[in-house]
């Protein structure tokens, strides 16, 4: 009897291993994909809360300084406490997921949109070797300046074979790291908004801020991203320069 209960303990734990390290793979892949479903749970988890709070949204307290599609992150505490919301959604980072849940136009119509976080931490790993640069230089390791104070970097200087990239969660495509004068790292997103120009209809116009027709009409936003503006239908950085 003492026997069998043990080898029953063990099959236990054989099956618990297996059910952790075997069947989740498939389970962690569908998790960590963009998902309409959960999206649009997300979606009426917000309106209800809205709704139940007087226009208050649950976001988490963020500096005034914070980029724009980085500074309202959903407080998913705040859903279930208030009985909105049951679960978290597996793909997000608070149940071990790819992506951080954000609010875009707040005050007007708020839309939950994703930020893809694997391009988090590929600007953290560059920023990593760039401090460590900078412990030892004045300057930033500029590379070409291909607008008014931004620039590529020299990745050589900063230890990388080749030019740092991150994938992007709108086409799949390999997209710069780019720097400002500051050593402020960013995102280009020159490609997906020049497809995105072709795909959406907009009535943007120079001078505009044309990153929203890429959070309005995707599930994404550009995070880590510089404003840009259209210039003779291209998309370019907004600086001082192209908004004269």
């Amino acid at each position: 009897m003492k026997h069998t209960y043990i080898r029953a303990i063990i099959a236990g734990v054989f099956v618990l291993l297996l059910s952790g390290c075997l069947y989740p793979d498939s389970e962690r892949s569908k998790n960590n994909q963009p998902n309409e479903q959960q999206l649009e749970m997300v979606q009426s988890a917000i309106e209800d809360f809205r709704e139940e709070e007087g226009g208050l949204l649950p976001i988490k307290t963020k500096d005034n300084d914070t980029p724009i599609f980085q500074k309202y992150l959903i407080d998913f505490t705040a859903l279930k406490e208030a009985n909105i919301l049951s679960e978290i959604p597996p793909n997000a980072y608070e149940s071990g997921g790819y992506y951080q849940y954000s609010i875009i136009t707040p005050e007007d119509d708020p839309k939950v949109r994703l930020i893809d976080l694997r391009n988090t931490e590929a600007i953290r790993n560059v920023n990593v070797q760039l401090n460590g640069y900078r412990n030892e230089h004045i300057y930033p390791p500029y590379g070409r300046e291909i607008s008014e104070g931004i620039y590529t970097l020299d990745h050589e200087a900063l230890g990388f074979d080749a030019a740092p990239t991150v994938v992007s969660p709108f086409s799949g495509e390999n997209l710069p790291i780019v720097m400002d004068v500051e050593g402020h790292l960013y995102i280009d997103y020159r490609i997906d908004l020049n497809n995105a120009l072709e795909e959406y209809d907009h009535s943007y116009e120079e001078g505009d801020d044309i990153r929203y027709l890429l959070a309005e009409n995707t599930p994404f936003v550009p995070a880590y991203s510089l404003p840009y503006t259209l210039q003779d239908g291209e998309p370019v950085f907004l600086t001082q320069e192209t908004n004269e």
